[in-house]
């Protein structure tokens, strides 16, 4: 076929510019093909916008490493954290679109063109979306020696002094700001966010009792929780938390609007070939519904959610739109 079409295109020299706009598109999806019945013939890197050892980053090495054996190459993790992970998202966004450089996304690619004025790459487009991971709903906790009992306290002691509360997160646009801000607006309370650089020194404060509450992965304090240093008033969705089953709801609690997660889902860069994202897709399911996978996860307080690429596309368009509302509205910068 395309020998025909070079040669047409020779013997008639008057139609040359729209014959070799046709050969040119019919080798590109030629070499596409080809790419995607190879594929993968060699090792893919998958980037974690988060340093080592953190939650994204084992939720990325658990599902990575049972997706290499069934994809039979290696899959290199390659952590590049920084700039609230604008980092890593602006490498893998302009990374080839080949299927042989992936991203582990967060709330951050849902988040990040509202809290940033600048950006190197478009969240909305830069990306294909190939699989979503799963997520783990926030946790409202408080110091052990708060006389706070619940989140029903929390809000009336919040309604009868406003501005007299405060909550803490892990800095200016984090999950917990966000969640932070959404129950304020839920709740028609009027508290005061205290940003640090970090959890652990935000927890730390909590825990001596110079903050009030604060939402967070419930995965950072369970330990505190465990030992009873911090106690949860409330998981902000409306199923329990497996990791902490015997904390109600925000929904049991009087706020159903209250929902908040972090969550995380495989993406490569715009134009990735839909057969390679599809056998990418595969894997990823493939990998969740390995029972030591399933394991790995649940240690970690993750809720599973598999799915189409489609799927994840239009999660992901939902948190873009909840989030950017809520962060317009209270007039958050990450600048």
């Amino acid at each position: 076929m395309l020998r025909r079409l070079a040669r047409i295109g020779m013997a008639h020299g008057a139609g040359r510019p729209i014959l070799s706009a046709v050969l040119m598109a019919s080798l590109t999806l030629a070499g596409a093909g080809a790419r995607a019945e190879t594929f993968p013939d060699h090792p893919i890197r998958l980037v974690v916008p988060y340093a080592a050892g953190g939650a994204v980053d084992i939720v990325a090495r658990s599902v990575g490493q049972r997706m290499s054996q069934l994809l039979k190459q290696p899959i290199i993790v390659d952590n590049r954290p920084g700039a609230s992970t604008n980092i890593g998202m602006d490498f893998v966004a302009k990374a080839p679109a080949d299927g042989y450089t992936i991203m582990m996304a967060s709330n951050s690619l849902a988040t990040n063109s509202a809290l940033f004025n600048k950006l190197g790459f478009n969240p909305s487009t830069d990306f294909a979306p190939v699989a979503r991971i799963g997520e783990a709903s926030l946790v409202v906790v408080v110091p052990a020696k708060s006389p706070i009992a619940s989140m029903k306290a929390l809000v009336a002691q919040a309604k009868a002094q406003p501005g007299k509360l405060s909550y803490a997160s892990a800095g200016n646009g984090s999950s917990g700001h966000l969640a932070g801000e959404m129950l304020k607006e839920t709740a028609n309370i009027d508290v005061l966010h205290v940003p640090y650089k970090g959890g652990a020194p935000a927890i730390t404060d909590l825990i001596g009792e110079r903050i009030t509450f604060m939402p967070i992965n419930p995965l950072e304090v369970v330990s505190h929780i465990k030992a009873g240093t911090l106690r949860p008033l409330a998981v902000a969705s409306a199923n329990r938390s497996a990791l902490l089953p015997d904390v109600p709801t925000s929904k049991e609690e009087g706020l159903p609007g209250f929902t908040a997660s972090v969550w995380w889902g495989l993406v490569a860069p715009a134009k990735t070939p839909t057969p390679i994202v599809r056998q990418l897709n595969a894997a990823a399911n493939t990998a969740l519904a390995d029972p030591d996978v399933r394991k790995q996860l649940s240690q970690l307080g993750v809720t599973i959610v598999s799915g189409t690429p489609e799927q994840f596309g239009q999660f992901v368009r939902t948190e873009t739109a909840t989030w950017n509302g809520v962060i317009r509205k209270a007039g958050i910068t990450a600048d």
